[in-house]
């Protein structure tokens, strides 16, 4: 179907200090695309450059065939209607209602009469099994339920790609199960795009069809979930196998023990 996301050899830092030296991958249209790392590997910011919040400084991020960094402010804003985005914590307002959550986008991006934005926020609530808690404020709700909402939120508008920033983080495996369940459903009812952003392994290898694993700046290793399974990639081994001794270090690098001990 061809691509809707292509990156390439995308460079980042963070004054000295360099998060991407390089990275590039392709999302097809219908895809749902895992990309793994441990904490610090650059995965949230590989996110804020998709969505035009940084700028890289070098490579380019293209979208539905444009430039993303290239946009100005209401280019930019337009791109973005096309892309929906279920953030870390929920990221859920504290004072609006789920229904009103959810309904949040539609009402500041559409003309829709309130009836029908409504009436549509409600289906969303019905796909994630929520419609009851429609009422509810986000304080009465538990962790488990808090992310479907916000995976409600991130698809009322309808998006081409929706974004999923650690979607499993903190969640019992209930919970955890049905979630990464609902991402893949919901992808595939739609007809929309997915990236998953985690570092939880055995969800990430059930729903994803194509898995590219960042480590030190760069995707090391990609394909689908049965090839990273069987990789003798070292990252992919180490990563997909959980082993603590492999290419990506335990300890940050620093001087030997005994040398900085005689130091003091």
């Amino acid at each position: 179907m061809g691509a809707l996301l292509e990156i390439e050899d995308l460079h980042f830092s963070y004054g000295d200090q360099v998060i991407l030296k390089g990275v590039s991958l392709s999302v097809e249209q219908g895809q749902v695309v895992g990309i793994l790392g441990t904490s610090g590997s650059g995965k949230s910011t590989l996110l804020r450059l998709i969505g035009g919040q940084l700028k890289p400084s070098k490579g380019c991020v293209r979208f539905m065939g444009k430039v993303v960094h290239a946009q100005s402010s209401e280019g930019l804003y337009k791109l973005r209607r096309d892309m929906g985005m279920m953030f870390q914590a929920g990221g859920l307002f504290s004072d609006l209602s789920v229904l009103n959550n959810v309904a949040f986008a539609l009402r500041e991006h559409t003309d829709l009469n309130p009836d029908l934005i409504e009436l549509t926020s409600l289906m969303k609530l019905e796909a994630v099994g929520l419609r009851g808690a429609a009422n509810l404020m986000p304080s009465e709700l538990s962790g488990g339920m808090s992310r479907r909402v916000a995976l409600a939120r991130a698809i009322a508008m309808d998006p081409k790609l929706s974004i999923y920033d650690e979607p499993f983080a903190g969640l019992d495996p209930i919970s955890l199960n049905a979630v990464a369940n609902l991402i893949r459903r919901l992808n595939d009812a739609l007809g929309s795009t997915s990236i998953v952003v985690t570092y939880d392994v055995s969800e990430s290898l059930k729903v994803a069809d194509q898995i590219f694993l960042l480590a030190n700046g760069r995707v090391v290793v990609q394909g689908t979930p049965q090839e990273m399974e069987d990789s003798e990639n070292p990252y992919a081994d180490q990563f997909i196998h959980a082993k603590a001794e492999g290419p990506v270090p335990f300890h940050v690098l620093a001087p030997p023990l005994k040398e900085e001990l005689e130091l003091h």
